[in-house]
């Protein structure tokens, strides 16, 4: 992975570029990441112009053995840490080098656009909870002690690093503070609140600009030719700066209409509901056969429920304001938005914000997602 192969902002990988030039690589970074960016394959590219054998002012050659092993995430020197689980074929402690011929398939061949989400989809694993855990700590401290294969840098990068087990953290802030030499661990995560401040303080943070509308549907139409460049900048205006949202909406149009399809079903009930309609017209069976099918289909998936819901609230909000252009919607949501015309207020609105964002936070601390939807379909008719 080459920094021009890169979807990131062109100052900040030609910084990158400058401080190894200048000798000022610093041996631990942290790649604060915004959702959907090319964190990853930031990462890669600067572990890959670290290694090259020939670089130029702004980029790694690419045609060095180096450049080719990395470009295959195959340098022995270059070392991936991810969230992992058991799996069908891994039943018991699991880690990262385990996983590492998954982890780098899976990686190649989405073009290094990957989320946590999609990761563990393909590990089956949705329900599970994945970590960086102590044996990959462990492994770790084994590498650091031994000496590079080719005689350069060893480059150790943990994605996902808010992930990183409690209790494994501690064993690696010596290692951090003084590694051997040639050592760069590079740190990414898009939730530095869920890391230790010990970890955090011995690293240089490295910021990750948001992706602009611009660049995402230039990307977009790029590289899917049957999309238009009108329809690639609605779907970047709806992806809102992340790139692996933006893949989404653009090749699974039946799971983003899915999606649609349950947030109608719930609300129109709670609207029901809360006007105290007939039994018939709340159709809270239909509502509860919704949220286990949710439910069933991982954590990952209820909060891309939760954050459409809370993203729909805010459109019925806006389309009663006096700046209707504000509206990010697609042509289907627009049709659902239009039946709530005038029902909400923005009083309303804020209090059924707040209890969808508290609907995510318990999903995310594995609480039982079934009563947690339950739960919140009553707070929001109660709050109607």
């Amino acid at each position: 992975m080459q920094f021009k192969d890169v979807l990131a902002d062109a100052a900040l990988k030609q910084k990158l570029v400058d401080l190894v030039r200048a000798g000022r690589a610093a041996h631990a970074q942290f790649f604060l990441a915004q959702p959907g960016s090319h964190a990853l394959a930031l990462a890669v590219a600067y572990g890959q112009y670290l290694c090259c054998e020939h670089p130029t002012e702004t980029d790694s050659c690419g045609e060095c053995p180096s450049c080719k092993q990395y470009a295959k995430l195959s340098h022995p020197d270059l070392h991936l840490y991810f969230p992992n689980c058991t799996t069908k074929s891994i039943k018991k402690d699991p880690d990262s080098a385990q996983l590492a011929p998954e982890f780098k398939e899976f990686v190649l061949k989405n073009d290094f656009h990957v989320n946590l989400h999609d990761w563990l989809s393909e590990l089956d694993g949705e329900n599970k909870q994945a970590s960086i855990n102590t044996r990959d700590c462990s492994d770790i401290l084994h590498h650091n002690n031994l000496r590079s294969h080719q005689d350069g840098y060893k480059v150790y990068i943990l994605w996902c690093v808010d992930r990183l087990y409690h209790l494994a953290a501690p064993k690696l802030l010596k290692t951090l503070e003084e590694p051997e030499e040639k050592s760069v661990f590079i740190l990414i995560s898009e939730e530095p609140d869920k890391i230790l401040n010990t970890i955090l303080s011995r690293t240089q943070l490295v910021k990750i600009p948001r992706l602009t509308d611009a660049d995402i549907a230039q990307k977009l139409h790029q590289t899917y030719t049957d999309l238009s460049l009108e329809e690639a900048t609605d779907i970047a205006v709806l992806a809102d700066g992340d790139y692996n949202k933006a893949v989404h909406i653009a090749t699974d149009s039946e799971e983003q209409s899915l999606l649609l399809r349950q947030f109608e079903t719930v609300f129109d009930s709670i609207v029901a509901f809360a006007q105290r309609k007939s039994l018939n017209e709340v159709q809270y069976e239909r509502v509860q056969e919704v949220f286990a099918e949710i439910v069933e289909q991982g954590r990952e998936y209820q909060k891309q429920f939760l954050n459409l819901m809370l993203r729909m609230l805010r459109n019925i909000l806006m389309q009663n304001s006096q700046y209707p252009a504000m509206l990010k919607v697609t042509h289907q949501e627009q049709s659902v938005i239009a039946k709530y015309q005038g029902i909400l207020q923005l009083k309303q609105i804020s209090t059924m914000t707040e209890l969808c964002n508290t609907a995510i936070y318990h999903v995310t601390r594995n609480g039982n997602s079934s009563l947690i939807f339950t739960d919140l379909y009553f707070q929001l008719a109660k709050n109607f």
